[in-house]
């Protein structure tokens, strides 16, 4: 709890414990993108009494304060990922809504030769990859 204390105190936010729940609910996540729903629904599950409200504030506070990043897939419904500082892209799954992270060297360089074959310097990209399992 005291590193989730002191992530809060960094980012100018004052340390609740709902932010504190939120947060360690994020780190520990197996999957890293979680809605406000998924969230909200795995604090009700560790007995933890925040409302729904609670936690779409708490998001909206951490994503300003730089602590989560929000990604808007296809779907129409927001997710959230703890900012690591450290890029990487997107595939969602279109059968199951499953988020994989990935970072391809080979892309990140071909992406950059695009923006500079049209007289442009790239700043800052977001891929997201639909996908559907291969049938067998």
């Amino acid at each position: 709890m005291a590193d989730e204390n002191q992530e809060l105190r960094k980012a100018g936010l004052k340390v609740t414990l709902p932010r504190v729940k939120i947060l360690q609910m994020l780190e520990s996540a197996d999957d890293h993108h979680m809605s406000a729903e998924d969230v909200y629904k795995a604090l009700m599950e560790a007995g933890d009494d925040v409302g729904l409200a609670t936690v779409y504030r708490v998001l909206t506070q951490f994503e300003s304060a730089g602590l989560v990043v929000r990604h808007n897939f296809d779907g129409g419904h927001s997710v959230f990922e703890i900012a690591r500082g450290e890029h990487h892209d997107h595939m969602v799954c279109l059968e199951t809504g499953r988020v994989i992270e990935f970072h391809n060297e080979e892309i990140e360089e071909l992406q950059k030769k695009i923006a500079a074959d049209h007289g442009y310097d790239l700043e800052d990209h977001s891929l997201v990859l639909y996908v559907k399992p291969r049938e067998s």
